[in-house]
């Protein structure tokens, strides 16, 4: 089986703009279909770290938004908060972050929620037994929305090799519980040094897990059932997340959460990846750094194996810029994101993907005519 892959480039001149190619790739996608008359719409967005300027900006989700609109659908913007003690690792923080980055209803047309609550615990527990996981937990109003349009930055990251559709639905979708069982095989541990023996980690640790002994927070390995609690509640980023998954593993582990995700939203899901400004790092960094190769284009589909391996071969098609974090593989044809990670082997999000059932990398990129 060979999946649809629709694309649109922003490299050449054009009178047609970004907003109204955007717009002609969903009609060609048919977003109806996927949507009927008042679903609720998630679209799971990225409202860019604070002091990041290479998130997908609030324009494009308001064509989106005016999109679904259109065919019946009720949107809202959504995403999940962090694992990590930055500017969106609450609701309050993220809510403030993305009214910063210009994700406001009179741009939008959308109200904005953060699926997995104030504190990251507001979850589903999703039955799939897979490799990793047999449950995973997926924010709430992502999974109690009736269907899902992903937008993703298409961007290198610093554990996968690069970050699309699969990581935007994977780590993207899942509550805080869920976030560290990806990125850890142990149980947090205290920084002494910082904690100042407050007690709010023992107030909000569901398991009670975390006691104070010597003027310091201690936590029980036997009792702690890893829900990241403690990390969202501790003022003084005094606990410490053990990012000690290997690579593979843990691509596959975030490849099991989209299976998660997607669980009860089949026939019911569609992904844009944004090929614009493919930069080293995640968008979850506070900074920006200068991009690999020029601005793309914009792909649509309904399979996220393939849009993300489309989106890797036209990565991987351009000649690689000198001036970026590329240390190799700078001509046309050869692996870009090898060339700023050499020992990551993003192939295995895809293949394991494509195991599992989400879809193939087998596609046909089909460009519009005209833009």
């Amino acid at each position: 089986m060979v999946s649809e892959v629709f694309f649109s480039a922003l490299n050449r001149l054009s009178t047609m703009n970004p907003l109204q190619k955007l717009e002609r790739l969903l009609d060609q996608s048919k977003i109806e279909s996927i949507i009927i008359k008042n679903d609720l719409v998630a679209i799971k967005s990225h409202f860019g770290e604070k002091g990041n300027t290479t998130f997908i900006g609030p324009l494009y989700f308001r064509t989106i938004v005016k999109k679904i609109k259109k065919v019946g659908g009720r949107p809202f913007l959504t995403d999940t908060n962090t694992l990590y003690l930055g500017s969106r690792g609450e609701a309050i923080s993220h809510l403030q972050t993305a009214i910063e980055n210009g994700f406001v209803h009179s741009v939008v047309d959308a109200s904005v929620i953060i699926a997995d609550g104030l504190r990251g615990n507001t979850m589903k527990e999703v039955e799939i037994n897979q490799k990793h996981f047999v449950k995973v937990n997926i924010g709430a109003e992502i999974y109690y929305a009736d269907s899902i349009v992903s937008i993703s930055h298409f961007k290198c990251h610093e554990l996968m090799g690069f970050g699309g559709t699969l990581k935007n639905l994977g780590m993207g979708c899942a509550s805080r519980m869920g976030k560290l069982s990806m990125h850890s095989k142990v149980t947090p541990s205290i920084i002494s040094e910082k904690c100042i023996a407050c007690g709010n980690c023992v107030k909000w640790c569901p398991a009670n897990a975390i006691s104070i002994s010597h003027k310091s927070a201690v936590i029980d390995e036997k009792k702690c059932i890893g829900c990241g609690e403690c990390i969202a509640s501790c003022l003084q980023a005094s606990i410490k997340i053990e990012w000690n998954e290997s690579m593979s593993n843990l691509q596959e582990k975030m490849v099991e959460y989209v299976y998660g995700t997607l669980n009860n939203k089949k026939g019911k899901a569609l992904f844009v990846n944004f090929l614009t400004q493919i930069n080293p790092l995640c968008d979850c960094n506070a900074y920006s750094g200068t991009p690999i190769v020029d601005d793309i284009g914009i792909l649509v589909s309904k399979d996220p194996v393939a849009i993300d391996q489309a989106s890797v071969d036209l990565v991987n098609q351009q000649e690689g810029r000198k001036n970026s974090a590329l240390t190799s593989n700078y001509g046309s044809g050869e692996d870009k994101f090898r060339g700023v990670y050499p020992n990551i082997d993003w192939s295995v999000q895809i293949k394991y993907a494509e195991k599992i059932g989400l879809g193939t990398k087998k596609y046909k990129l089909i460009k519009l005519e005209g833009c």
